[in-house]
């Protein structure tokens, strides 16, 4: 099963290009994930990620590269079998992937502020990996895009978002000391989706 992943990222990276009908499409990254399989195991998969050929990325996405080595197999990905191990510290399965899915979703923009720098911006969970299961945890409606002052107070339970997407304040911080790192209270994110909302609410039962 690996050696066929390998030998069709190979074939990709030569090639770069799928079809769907009569469209086409640029392959322009690609990353390894867990997800369970029909007997409910899980399993190594890959995710392609695709772009029309006219489409313009960031800067941050480097084309990549086909191995040099024809039987290296680097590029494969050990699977743990769950999205959490323990080793020297914590190593999160997937979590490539999960921050590059979020970055496409959110357009390569902060959810709240709107600024377009990938490299800076942070792709935080919704509800939190260590309360999120499995399935949870590499959900892309569990994620959001922010800059690190909002992405902190997200974090810490210090903001969080009504289902109109209308910023919502901890009265943990005074008012005053949130303006002073530039949160007014008027943020709105007018792109969440029914999904989103689901994890939304989760977070907003931990609001301080």
């Amino acid at each position: 099963m690996l050696g066929t992943i390998l030998k069709f990222t190979r074939t990709l990276a030569k090639f770069k290009l799928a079809t769907c009908g009569k469209r086409i499409f640029q392959v322009f990254d690609f990353d390894y994930f867990n997800a369970l399989d029909s007997q409910g195991n899980f399993r190594q998969a890959i995710r392609f990620f695709f772009k029309k050929p006219e489409a313009i990325l960031p800067n941050i996405y480097q084309p990549f590269i086909q191995p040099s080595v024809a039987g290296d197999d680097s590029l494969i990905y050990t699977n743990p079998g769950i999205t959490e191990r323990i080793g020297v510290g914590k190593s999160r399965v997937g979590q490539d992937a999960f921050r590059k899915r979020i970055i496409h979703r959110w357009e390569y923009k902060c959810a709240v502020t709107g600024f377009e720098n990938p490299e800076i911006l942070i792709a935080s969970h919704i509800h939190p990996w260590r309360d999120a299961q499995d399935d949870e945890r590499l959900d892309v409606n569990n994620g959001i895009l922010l800059s690190p002052t909002y992405d902190a107070l997200f974090d810490r339970h210090l903001i969080s978002f009504d289902n109109d997407g209308k910023i919502l304040l901890s009265e943990a911080i005074e008012s005053a000391a949130y303006k002073k790192i530039g949160v007014t209270g008027k943020e709105t994110i007018k792109t969440f989706n029914a999904d989103n909302l689901y994890y939304l609410e989760k977070h907003r039962y931990h609001l301080r």
